[in-house]
């Protein structure tokens, strides 16, 4: 079995029960923590302008978008809340397991995940548990794949929470809408396509936008696997994309070592 089956079929075998008490309470403190960080953000100019934009836009009033009395379809609520929660750069940092790892960090995991599972949550009327679940379950895929990923990845000017944190969204999304295994592996693969961010971004505007732009593509792309969607067989291999695609930027065998088990 391939990294990236394991890691669908690991996301669509695991419960709520099978989740640690102590990786639970965690999580809800990262969720508040998000929540909190993207109310505020919501106020920040270049959440604003995207806000505005959104109201422009014909669609579905089906989610909402946060500090704001606007309903919007799924997709594109996502975005504004990953932008929001990204705007001040004050949402939880994810620490790196290797010293290689550049300043030590590795992504804002949060943020695109939590924005993607507050809308289509919302969407789809799902219970807390399901939301804690499908939150843990996509910070968990998107940390995995960003400790494995050689630093060369950010020295190279790719933005990792806009290019794992696609993954971790698509994943939470994918779990929310019950997808099967085959269903998570192609959804993986199209997010993987999708990913993209650059750190030459920095100190702009843009560089909110990448996290919300990954939350946006998270809840979308399992949407495209369920209307059929087809794609190469190799392109549902995310990890191994990267590698082929980015030479020497996947480390698989250090995502292997630790993979399943939870440390949130």
């Amino acid at each position: 079995m391939g990294i990236t089956q394991e890691i669908a079929s690991y996301v669509a075998g695991t419960r709520y029960r099978d989740i640690p008490s102590d990786v639970i309470q965690l999580a809800r403190g990262f969720i508040l923590d998000g929540l909190g960080v993207a109310l505020a953000g919501s106020t920040d100019e270049c959440a604003r302008i995207v806000q505005r934009q959104i109201r422009q836009m014909d669609g579905s009033a089906e989610c909402s978008v946060l500090g704001t009395s606007v309903l919007a379809p799924a997709a594109k609520a996502a975005l504004a809340n990953g932008v929001a929660g990204h705007a001040m750069d004050y949402d939880d940092t994810q620490l790196s397991t290797s010293k290689e790892a550049v300043y030590g960090l590795l992504t804002h995991p949060t943020t695109p995940v939590l924005a993607a599972v507050l809308t289509l949550g919302q969407k789809e009327r799902i219970t807390g548990a399901e939301f804690l679940l499908a939150y843990v379950l996509g910070v968990e895929v998107e940390c995995r794949i960003a400790d494995a990923i050689n630093p060369r990845h950010y020295q190279s000017g790719f933005h990792s929470t806009a290019t794992m944190g696609g993954l971790g969204a698509a994943v939470a999304a994918g779990k929310i809408l019950r997808l099967k295994e085959p269903q998570l592996l192609a959804t993986l693969g199209i997010a993987a396509s999708m990913a993209s961010g650059l750190r030459e971004n920095f100190g702009t505007m843009t560089k909110p936008l990448h996290a919300g732009r990954a939350a946006e593509n998270g809840v979308t792309q399992p949407c495209w696997r369920m209307t059929a969607l087809r794609l190469p067989r190799t392109s549902s291999k995310p990890p191994a994309a990267f590698s082929m695609q980015w030479p020497a930027v996947m480390k698989t065998a250090r995502l292997e070592a630790v993979w399943g088990h939870l440390t949130l």
